[in-house]
């Protein structure tokens, strides 16, 4: 890596702040497009794009170039990204599935998740209305349109498959069974199993037993929290319509889920700010007979005298 350049593009500043990426994550982005003359700069467009959900008009004034260039830039530095997609988005081997198993036994607090090896979920991905005759099947549940992303992640929050591209209107259990981890019955390994919620198929013996129920939701969590980190790294371009063709937003959707693998991988956290702890309330001054008072100022106010029949009145 030229290091030299990417000091020239990026002086000592926050980049998590313009970028949403640390030193080290975009460094490791770049190892990715080192084949072309001076990727530097086209990583970072690609980058600040997706960190800030901004049009190409918009970006083309930040970084002094033509749109058509910023349109090209972002197609091609995808497409280059997602060949490298398995390097990052793949299954743990059989002699890593015990440590992810014991990962989920810590997550779910309970032995019985030692063979656990992923937690499987579905989310939507805002998409502007798609033109054709297909548009309302986009049209989702929560009435908007949407592509679905189906994830399988491991103990830690990282991602070991993704199927993205179903209309938002596709049940969960549709989208899994047309899936190639489904299709191909590829994972998981003979002996360990996934866990999902009660939108999919169980395919083994179901437990109805609630503290089984408690553990189970415990250790199935990590798949919404790892969808909650890269949402939140990319709010940008997550928490609105992205402005892009419903097509080519699958591949913003992949090269995503790459970089949040890579930031898991280089121990790249997002670090929020903590508010201070409100003020203690004021001091109690004790009254045995306090509740008995209040108990019957509530009852007087709740309930209204009984009106005086005539009889009662005259007497």
């Amino acid at each position: 890596i030229n290091l030299s350049t990417l000091d020239d593009c990026l002086p000592t500043c926050d980049l998590h702040f313009h970028y949403r990426l640390s030193r080290s994550s975009i460094e490791t982005l770049m190892a990715y497009t080192q084949e072309g003359e001076d990727p530097t700069w086209e990583v970072l467009l690609v980058v600040h794009w997706l960190a800030h959900g901004l049009s190409y008009t918009v970006v083309s004034r930040v970084f002094d170039v033509p749109k058509t260039t910023v349109f090209d830039i972002v197609h091609g530095m995808c497409d280059t990204l997602l060949f490298h997609l398995e390097k990052d988005v793949q299954f743990p081997t059989l002699a890593q599935c015990a440590e992810v198993g014991n990962g989920f036994q810590h997550l779910a607090n309970s032995p019985a998740f030692s063979h656990c090896v992923g937690a499987i979920d579905g989310c939507h991905i805002r998409i502007k209305a798609p033109h054709g005759p297909h548009a309302a099947g986009y049209l989702n549940r929560k009435l908007f349109y949407s592509v679905q992303l189906q994830a399988i992640c491991d103990s830690t929050g990282k991602f070991l498959d993704i199927f993205v591209g179903y209309p938002g209107s596709v049940h969960d259990t549709r989208v899994l069974r047309n899936s190639l981890v489904f299709v191909r019955d590829c994972y998981p390994p003979a002996g360990y199993f996934i866990v999902g919620d009660g939108g999919y198929p169980c395919l083994s013996t179901p437990y109805r037993e609630a503290r089984y129920n408690a553990h189970h939701a415990r250790g199935r969590c990590i798949i919404e929290r790892a969808f909650g980190m890269m949402k939140a790294r990319w709010r940008g371009t997550f928490f609105r319509a992205l402005e892009v063709d419903h097509t080519f937003a699958l591949n913003v959707v992949a090269v995503c889920v790459m970089l949040h693998n890579i930031c898991l991988t280089a121990g790249d956290i997002l670090e929020h700010p903590v508010p201070p702890p409100p003020p203690p309330p004021p001091p109690v001054q004790g009254d045995e007979n306090g509740g008995q008072r209040f108990r019957g100022q509530a009852g007087s106010t709740c309930v209204s005298p009984r009106p005086m029949s005539p009889r009662t009145a005259g007497s």
